[in-house]
């Protein structure tokens, strides 16, 4: 064989050896849109309520899913609608992943939101959204654990009691853990993206 020829074939081999090992060094971990949370990742708090048919909704009980989960309430006259709006649009850009998700919607309201109340709202939006509501007693140490601030104020509108309250969207990974979370306001697609990325990586 071709000396020349040789050690031109050796130095292709080479050449290709180092760019794939600093395409492995160099490599970017995944890049998410959302507020990712520092490793190692806390789990999300567990929380049990009574759903409208009757039987309990356990959080534990969506390992394998990825948990999107919201505070907010009924009579709520922006930020809940919106959202749960925006929710929609989330599951039907998955197409068929959407079966991998699954959307949850707890109540800040207790005394206006019935398990049935809550549930047929989120109805509206997609019928596969679980809307979740109790006592106070029952609710007050959920919003605890997410840190949920919800302040209650009189109103001249038609809405009566306006509930200000945290208008944060989390994202528990398929495993039990908080991964990420939203802000109001967050673009559809970038939820979209991070869905995506988690459930390749899962």
């Amino acid at each position: 064989m071709d000396r020349k020829l040789l050690w031109t074939g050796a130095g292709i081999v080479l050449v290709l050896a180092l760019v794939t090992a600093s395409l492995i060094i160099f490599a970017k971990p995944p890049s998410y849109r959302g507020t990712s949370y520092v490793e190692p990742f806390p789990s999300a708090p567990e929380f049990a309520l009574t759903k409208a048919d009757g039987t309990q909704f356990r959080l534990s009980d969506e390992r394998g899913k990825i948990v999107l989960l919201f505070f907010g309430y009924t009579s709520c006259p922006d930020v809940c609608p919106t959202t749960l709006a925006e929710l929609k649009q989330v599951t039907d850009k998955l197409g068929d992943k959407a079966q991998d998700t699954q959307v949850v919607f707890v109540s800040v309201d207790p005394d206006r939101d019935t398990p049935e109340k809550i549930q047929e709202y989120v109805d509206h939006f997609n019928s596969s959204f679980i809307g979740l509501s109790g006592t106070e007693s029952e609710l007050a140490p959920i919003w605890d654990e997410y840190s949920i601030v919800r302040e209650v104020t009189q109103s001249d509108s038609a809405f009566g009691v306006i509930i200000n309250h945290t208008a944060r969207l989390f994202l528990i990974g398929q495993n039990g853990n908080l991964r990420l979370s939203y802000s109001y306001g967050t673009p559809v697609d970038d939820i979209v993206h991070d869905i995506k990325l988690l459930l390749e990586q899962e």
